[in-house]
């Protein structure tokens, strides 16, 4: 599924890696911006998805999170906002 930002791709976890919360891997390539804007990406999308996205998400998904370049002028608020709306899309399938 895809935001104005973000991108998140979800998949059933592994039989081996089956956990009683969801995992989430974060992915932020170079066309984003040098390493302290990526840093700061990253830091945005853990602090949303701590705040409020993790707690919507199934048990015993594997979650990915991709940054697109328009991640860079985003903000936390803007982020947690469209985490959540692609989280509700997820739970509506």
């Amino acid at each position: 599924m895809g935001g104005a930002h973000y991108l998140l791709f979800a998949r059933p976890s592994s039989a081996s890696a089956q956990t009683p919360h969801a995992r989430v891997g974060i992915t932020v390539s170079r066309k984003v911006g040098n390493a302290v804007v990526r840093n700061r990406v990253k830091r945005w999308v853990r602090e949303s998805c701590r705040r409020s996205v993790l707690g919507e998400v199934p048990p015993g998904l594997d979650l990915v999170i991709v940054a697109r370049p328009s991640a860079a002028n985003a903000g936390l608020a803007p982020t947690a906002l469209e985490l959540a709306s692609l989280v509700k899309r997820l739970r509506g399938r």
